[in-house]
């Protein structure tokens, strides 16, 4: 694994690199929030970086990042201005960026503040807003629970889905709450393959429950800051690079008001979609995602 941890703007980033340096960047930026780059590079490493130079982070105060302290101060910022001051250190004029997830809306954040310094941006699967994203989830929640003999759950999610005075915080929490009552089953809401699993093994269960713990820090301050609450659907038409919107068949995240909403918008913007897939391309359906990412970013 070619890991180092690097100082950014004083805390110590846990980074990830493949491929030659004279090779095309792109920065890949994880989902969650706090979910750790470790999936994507034990994926797509071998598979991406005889064709780019690929860097994945684990952002501020995330897994394997520096944890974040008591009385620190932390933003939604900071993970922005930290990928810009890491382009700066690792002498990188642009570079193109992957936003899984919650990193969809960190990518968009990231070209619309700086866009002098991206070249093409890859939203997988993303989240631009997050009540229609909790909302789409809610709904996908609601039909395994049917499914899974649990009417009661099912309803209780319908109604969550379907009521208008929630505030985007609230439909948020509640969403993560009524989807742990599936139980062994909640994963299912996001993986539609499972043949391709990620060998975790690597680090023991015990490091993986410290590094989970640091996450819940970047989690709940984010959450208590509110500004990932508020919808960037419009800054969707203020961007001039090229980007790509990776839909799927079986995602519960991007739902059909973002696919609107960026079709009528994207200035430069293509969609791809993957069928039979859920909501992480990039290890349900690698080689096809790797093919997508070779095509886009030449």
């Amino acid at each position: 694994m070619n890991s180092k941890l690097i100082s950014i703007r004083g805390k110590q980033l846990y980074v990830e690199e493949y491929g030659s340096n004279e090779k095309p960047p792109i920065l890949y930026l994880h989902g969650g929030p706090g979910e750790s780059c470790f999936d994507f590079t034990f994926h797509q490493k071998d598979r991406l970086e005889s064709f780019y130079r690929v860097i994945a982070i684990d952002q501020r105060g995330v897994c394997r990042s520096e944890v974040i302290g008591e009385n620190e101060i932390f933003s939604l910022d900071d993970i922005i201005e930290d990928c810009e001051c890491l382009r700066e250190h690792l002498g990188i004029e642009k570079w193109s960026l992957i936003g899984h997830s919650f990193g969809g809306y960190l990518a968009l954040l990231y070209v619309s503040r700086f866009p002098d310094s991206i070249d093409r941006v890859v939203f997988e699967c993303p989240t631009f807003d997050f009540a229609l994203t909790s909302r789409f989830l809610l709904e996908k929640t609601a039909k395994l629970a049917k499914k899974y003999g649990n009417e009661d759950l099912a309803r209780r999610c319908f109604e969550l889905a379907n009521n208008q005075e929630k505030t985007t915080q609230q439909l948020t929490e509640e969403y993560m709450k009524l989807s742990d009552e599936l139980g062994e089953n909640r994963m299912d809401i996001y993986t539609f393959i499972k043949e391709n699993p990620t060998d975790y093994s690597i680090y023991s269960d015990e490091e993986w429950d410290k590094f989970y713990d640091k996450s819940e820090i970047h989690y709940d301050r984010l959450r208590d800051e509110r500004k990932i609450f508020e919808s960037l659907l419009n800054k969707i038409k203020e961007v001039q690079r090229p980007m790509l919107l990776m839909t799927a068949e079986h995602d519960a995240a991007t739902c059909e008001t973002h696919i609107q909403s960026f079709s009528e918008n994207a200035k430069i913007g293509e969609i791809y979609h993957f069928v039979n897939c859920g909501h992480t391309p990039h290890y349900e359906q690698p080689d096809e995602f790797t093919k997508v990412i070779k095509e886009f970013i030449k």
